[in-house]
């Protein structure tokens, strides 16, 4: 949680991370180190059956989990939120593809073990390419 703690704390307004992985991956915990560095007080949680959770800190946080959506092609304003004045962190973004922005930050979450994760980071636009050699 060290990393996306120290991810949340050099984020800028729209910014946009993808998570990606299995069913209890740490999804959801990475989201959670992120809302600590951008000074989120308030108890992260999956929005899974909302879709969408806002949280205020430095700037705003806009949690999705996109499972539930029925299909990538299905309109829900989700440009809001990639273009708004806050930072957007969608689990299961493969699940909209179509409607991300060209450039994110791409976070793939693999078990290695009972208490053990894989954080493989791709940077996908000039961006994340320097906040990443900034951060790794």
């Amino acid at each position: 949680m060290e990393f996306s703690k120290q991810l949340g704390e050099v984020l800028q307004a729209k910014d946009v991370i993808v998570l990606e992985g299995d069913l209890g991956a740490g999804k959801t915990t990475f989201t959670k180190g992120l809302a600590k560095g951008l000074g989120v007080k308030r108890v992260v949680s999956s929005p899974t059956f909302t879709i969408i959770k806002e949280y205020q800190g430095r700037l705003p946080l806009y949690h999705m989990d996109v499972y539930r959506v029925q299909g990538s092609e299905e309109d829900l304003g989700f440009d809001e939120y990639f273009y708004g004045d806050g930072v957007t962190v969608v689990e299961w973004a493969h699940l909209i593809e179509s409607q991300l922005p060209e450039e994110l930050l791409k976070i793939s979450l693999y078990h290695v073990g009972d208490t053990t994760r894989k954080i493989v980071v791709e940077p996908i636009g000039s961006r994340y390419i320097q906040l990443c050699e900034e951060l790794l």
